[in-house]
């Protein structure tokens, strides 16, 4: 009789106990760019607990992986370049031909990617540009300029936050000098390292995560940014421009990847299908501000994205992909990047 009444008592108390969702889900992520709407809904919709991590740049991304994170997250989102290092690392899981339904879906320019030919270990998640905005309050001049960055006018010195990342900096300051990405010329190395380490005394920060913030606060009077995140600090008051240099720009694309050693792997590829549903990219692209790489969002998008300045460069600008270096010249920029930090 015990034994019966104790095991009444068990399917009691599993029957009035909370539902356990009958799968999980592990995202390592950028900070502020997906919307906890959108995650609800997928775990509603597979009956998975999602849980997500954060990062401020590719590098972090990378460090961690390295450290001994592989293993703990099914997806990531690293940009183009950093895609092929964690491909060239051995960190990507490959995705089978058929394995997502709505592959289809990819816009055509954004299939067979150089970062990952035939998209074997990636989708797209969302494109832009990273530049610089500038409080026109403070600065009423030309700003289509990088020296706005590197050789600042008397008014911004000193007011002026960079993102706390090697890819991006550094290759803006390339743009700057017109030198290309991930030379060994000793010559132009220099240069570059001289650059940068002279533009320092005019930076008030390295700050990537809060990089809105100090706009918006009026902490830095220039930042360099990302244009979605622009977009925002401007929505939220401040008062700043979005520059689109004659010297050049960066555009990129993040990605999501299938991660090796995915704990999780059924689940990440059904998140992955998921969000290649057009609503689905949308509804980041509403709440991002820049841009899916996915057919048929139109329908689903916040109409003031048309119109957003940070969205539409200026015919004839040019932009330029961060270059993923070889293992004999990336030390060479991490060396600029260490000094340049310390």
């Amino acid at each position: 009789m015990k034994n019966l009444m104790m095991a009444i008592a068990a399917l009691l108390a599993f029957a009035v106990s909370p539902a356990q969702a009958a799968g999980k889900l592990s995202i390592y992520h950028w900070f502020e760019y997906i919307p906890q709407e959108l995650l609800d809904k997928f775990s509603r919709e597979f009956d998975v607990e999602v849980t997500m991590d954060t990062y401020d740049s590719n590098e972090s991304l990378l460090a961690a992986l390295k450290a001994g994170a592989l293993g703990d997250y099914d997806v990531a989102v690293p940009g183009d370049y950093m895609v092929k290092i964690l491909n060239q690392e051995g960190m990507l899981d490959t995705i089978g031909q058929n394995e997502l339904s709505n592959r289809g879906n990819i816009l055509p320019q954004w299939v067979d990617v150089d970062f990952d030919p035939g998209r074997k270990h990636s989708i797209p998640y969302q494109w832009g540009s990273t530049g610089f905005s500038v409080n026109r309050n403070i600065y009423q001049g030309d700003i289509n300029t990088t020296a706005m960055i590197f050789d600042p006018p008397a008014e911004l010195k000193g007011k002026i936050n960079v993102l706390d990342t090697s890819g991006e900096t550094l290759t803006l300051a390339s743009i700057h000098l017109g030198i290309p990405q991930c030379t060994q010329d000793r010559d132009q190395l220099k240069k570059l390292d001289a650059l940068v380490q002279g533009a320092k005394q005019h930076w008030a920060s390295f700050n990537s995560d809060g990089a809105k913030d100090v706009l918006v606060s009026g902490d830095a009077a220039v930042g360099m940014i990302w244009n979605g995140f622009g977009a925002k600090a401007r929505e939220e008051g401040a008062p700043i421009e979005y520059a689109f240099p004659k010297e050049g720009y960066i555009v990129w694309m993040d990605n999501v990847v299938l991660l090796k050693d995915a704990p999780n792997r059924a689940n990440a590829i059904k998140f992955m299908d998921f969000l290649l549903r057009p609503e689905n990219a949308a509804a980041v692209t509403n709440y991002a501000r820049y841009t899916a790489g996915v057919k048929g969002v139109e329908a689903h998008l916040d109409p003031a994205l048309a119109k957003s300045p940070e969205q539409n460069p200026p015919a004839g600008q040019k932009g330029f992909f961060v270059e993923a270096c070889d293992a004999e010249t990336q030390p060479l920029y991490d060396r600029i990047w260490t000094r340049l930090k310390q």
